[in-house]
């Protein structure tokens, strides 16, 4: 049995070439991947890649660890599993350290069991180590020791201690800004995403239970070729839609709810993540569809709003000023919007921000703030825009027609040179396509 990467290693290589223009002199990158396949007895949970890990090497093994060392030789190093054939037997092929170096691009490769004693002579040269401590108790065990250990090995050097910087807050700045490349892949998960979403919504009607709902979006997005899902999914019928994370998705879907799926697949380590709602027989209510359009308008304008050198903050801003004026429209709140956002008390049904990053990581990698201040959007940027509204059943002082009801509608944008492309079109929200599609 025999595999070659899924994925083209100059895209890696490039990567690290664009690390290295970064990285402070004589430093080094060292990453570990995830943890060995999660077990319970004989069975294996689904394994992922660490995404830093990934991003760096494309390489999808647990039980490995990388060594970037910029202008050093070698300069790039793996540590891997080693050929088995009895746990390949059980477990799947492993390259080992041959195919490693032969297909992925390392100058060397050495069996994980050699980590602890390599890793400090790795580590003798460089000042300072791009490593993120308090992952795993084992990865900062070995870390800890190889850099005191290389101490030793330079003697008498006057050598200085070996500083850490945040491997995951200095990859998350490259990560924030996606290439041609990178963006072609998301728009690819947002396309899964979106057929996935509409064609649930054809198949949702009363008496399904949240549990089948969840299983058929799932099949979906394998059936269009999604290697797993990108996050947990939220199926949240009727009351449940209130709580922001719910996770039980075992509720029947009654005649005349509203049903919010928070759903996204993966594509090539890139996650979709839409939210729609709608009504599991096909028509809003009169109540619904008011409650419902109040969100959708802000929604919109949200998304019009996006272009470059604005802040991601004022889009959050923008978006609580609307909703705080839907909830007095709506008889939710009393006094002025400024009021209401002064006194924060438009938190009581819109409790989130409008959005975050998306990539790699569903809410992926970058800083929100640079220097203290809020972050100007740049192309490449990806994000979603995501307002809600949630009244709880038991919310004695909401209008009666409105308790209960949870509407949150999300999209996934990528910020273009002169505005943004919103990537979830195929999803429908507005009421009329809805109704139309369900029917």
């Amino acid at each position: 049995m025999s595999r070659t990467p899924a994925y083209d290693m100059q895209i890696f290589k490039k990567r690290r070439e664009k690390l290295a223009q970064h990285m402070e002199a004589d430093s080094a990158l060292v990453l570990f991947s995830n943890p060995e396949f999660l077990r319970n007895h004989d069975s294996f949970y689904e394994y992922r890649q660490d995404t830093n890990f990934f991003y760096v090497t494309g390489f999808e093994e647990p039980e490995s660890v990388c060594v970037y060392r910029p202008s050093q030789k070698p300069e790039y190093v793996l540590f891997v599993r080693p050929r088995d054939p009895l746990r390949e037997t059980w477990d799947g092929f492993r390259y080992g350290p041959d195919g490693t170096k032969k297909y992925y691009g390392a100058d060397e490769v050495y069996v994980k069991e050699d980590l602890e004693k390599k890793l400090p002579e790795l580590l003798g040269s460089v000042k300072n180590v791009y490593f993120r401590l308090n992952q795993q108790p084992y990865n900062d065990k070995v870390m800890l020791h190889a850099i005191e250990a290389s101490k030793a090995l330079t003697g008498r050097s006057g050598r200085g201690n070996v500083g850490i910087l945040d491997s995951a807050e200095f990859l998350g700045e490259f990560r924030l800004i996606k290439d041609a490349a990178e963006i072609e892949w998301q728009k690819k998960a947002c396309e899964i995403t979106a057929k996935a979403h509409a064609e649930t919504m054809k198949f949702v009607k009363p008496g399904l239970n949240e549990r089948q709902v969840d299983a058929y979006i799932q099949y979906q997005f394998r059936y269009n070729m999604s290697p797993r899902m990108g996050y947990g999914s939220i199926i949240a019928s009727g009351n449940n839609a209130t709580t922001l994370h719910y996770v039980f998705n075992d509720q029947p879907c009654k005649d005349g709810d509203l049903l919010l799926i928070d759903a996204g697949g993966e594509y090539n380590y890139f996650s979709g993540d839409i939210t729609r709602t709608f009504p599991v027989n096909g028509k809003f209510t009169s109540a619904q569809k008011e409650f419902y359009n109040h969100v959708l308008r802000v929604q919109k304008e949200i998304v019009s709003l996006v272009k470059p050198g604005i802040t991601f903050q004022s889009l959050h801003d923008r978006a609580a000023e609307m909703l705080a004026e839907a909830m007095i429209d709506l008889k939710l709140l009393k006094g002025s919007k400024e009021e209401n956002i002064k006194n924060q008390s438009h938190k009581k049904y819109y409790p989130h921000g409008v959005g975050h990053w998306l990539g790699m990581d569903v809410h992926d990698a970058g800083l929100y703030k640079v220097r203290g201040e809020p972050r100007m959007l740049e192309p490449g940027m990806i994000f979603t825009v995501e307002p809600g509204l949630y009244v709880p059943q038991d919310d004695q002082s909401a209008p009666k027609e409105l308790r209960g009801l949870g509407v949150r509608i999300e999209d996934n944008v990528v910020v273009t040179k002169n505005g943004c492309e919103n990537m979830t079109t195929l999803a429908p929200k507005e009421v009329s396509d809805i109704e139309d599609i369900m029917g």
